[in-house]
């Protein structure tokens, strides 16, 4: 091994603080670390975070393998009981320094695991990155936690209360990203649409959204990710509308599309309210592409309520869809509700990601013949602003952004021709 090696499970903030990781094993001058950086929304993402442990000790037997992340926070004993692993830390720790600086020093002074009460964890520190390792775009965290408990989540419990980074810590930020080269920035957190209510003036995330755009002019592409339908403020809807910047993809964090699922799921939208929300961004930007999560066989859903979720994909155009059939997760109350066969939950998740497929294709036809912003990522290959994947017909260097008019799809992704 030439450096530490970082693998990452999960959503994408995940994906930022593996570069914090990165940053710290490196400077730590820990080039024989293995961590994998965990998940715990599904118990296949620990399925295959477990297998991935088995998998990096019989590659590399001599290499020290950290295990971090939600289910590492939720679970140490766990993880630390795999005679694999050599250290666990939790979701705090792995962000500083000095968790990384000791397991440089003697093993015998190094905890095994180093784990603490997240639910005490006030504050969200900002994490300078230069940039990302092979990628084109980056990611940007500026929300951290959430205070919500819905039935079927654990993760407040792998991440703690939802905790703000301040704007000034943003842009400054983001500047350092842009003045490095990146032309496409995203703003994650566990619950986004939080953000800001832990500051003082509680800015929220449209108001940080327009104040990045203002003080960092060079950044050509800002993408916002997963929005909870019922906090999207009025001034983030205003960007929407009117700001170009701002691309026209927009992820929802919507789970079902049956009244009495959403209630027993503790979610605070009905059906209606993600209609709604789903038709005002159509209205301010009627080329938009939406997303959502969704979940298939949630404990006491019947057919009936599954069929209300699957019309919501065609009713309001849903194209990037993250599926999941329900994953009962010890602690939550909805592990405790009748349980939906896994049978009938994988069979209703295969209908959920057909409509999103046939959905997509119509996206992809209707893009036809236009000109489209394509941000390159390797291989003649990108994403353009509504987030469909593109294969251009020329080389262009990775992280530039071309324009290509579209000639073809296949279903899954465009054919363009840089003009």
């Amino acid at each position: 091994m030439s450096g530490p090696e970082i693998l990452t499970f999960g959503c994408r903030l995940n994906a930022y603080e593996s570069e914090v990781i990165r940053a710290h094993a490196t400077g730590a001058g820990l080039d024989d670390v293995i961590v994998i950086n965990t998940c715990a929304v599904t118990g296949e993402a620990e399925r295959q975070a477990r297998q991935t442990i088995r998998r990096a000790r019989r590659t590399h037997p001599d290499a020290r393998i950290v295990v971090t992340g939600c289910a590492a926070q939720i679970d140490p004993e766990h993880y630390s009981a795999m005679e694999e692993v050599n250290a666990v830390l939790g979701n705090s720790e792995k962000l500083m320094a000095e968790s990384w600086a000791a397991l440089g020093d003697d093993v015998i002074k190094t905890p095994r695991v180093a784990v603490n009460d997240i639910m005490s964890v006030r504050e969200t520190a900002n994490h300078m990155i230069s940039g990302f390792d092979g990628k084109a775009r980056a990611f940007v965290q500026v929300q951290q936690g959430c205070d919500h408990r819905c039935t079927f989540c654990i993760i407040p419990f792998g991440r703690g209360p939802s905790r703000s980074v301040p704007v000034a810590e943003v842009v400054r930020q983001v500047r350092l990203l842009v003045e490095n080269g990146y032309r496409e920035v995203v703003l994650t957190g566990v619950n986004l649409t939080d953000y800001g209510r832990d500051l003082p003036g509680r800015p929220s995330l449209g108001s940080l959204t327009r104040r990045l755009l203002i003080h960092v002019p060079d950044l050509p592409r800002l993408r916002v990710s997963s929005l909870d339908p019922v906090e999207v403020d009025d001034e983030l809807m205003g960007l929407i509308g009117n700001e170009p910047r701002l691309l026209p993809f927009f992820h929802l964090s919507i789970q079902a599309g049956d009244d009495m699922i959403l209630k027993r799921m503790k979610r605070r939208h009905n059906r209606a309210g993600a209609v709604a929300i789903c038709a005002e961004i159509r209205r301010l930007r009627p080329d938009a592409a939406l997303g959502a999560d969704l979940i298939a066989g949630f404990p006491t859903e019947t057919g009936d309520m599954f069929e209300n979720t699957l019309a919501l994909i065609d009713e309001c155009g849903l194209t990037h869809l993250h599926v999941f059939p329900y994953s009962p997760r010890d602690g939550t109350p909805a592990a405790q509700m009748p349980q939906v066969p896994m049978e009938i939950r994988r069979a209703r998740a295969a209908k959920l990601r057909e409509a999103g497929a046939h959905q997509m294709e119509q996206l992809l036809k209707g893009r036809k013949y236009q000109v489209i912003s394509v941000l390159v990522e390797k291989n003649r290959s990108g994403h353009c602003e509504h987030y469909l994947p593109v294969d251009i017909d020329r080389d262009a260097a990775p992280g530039t952004i071309v324009a290509a008019r579209v000639y073809g799809q296949d279903g899954k992704r465009l054919m363009a021709a840089v003009q």
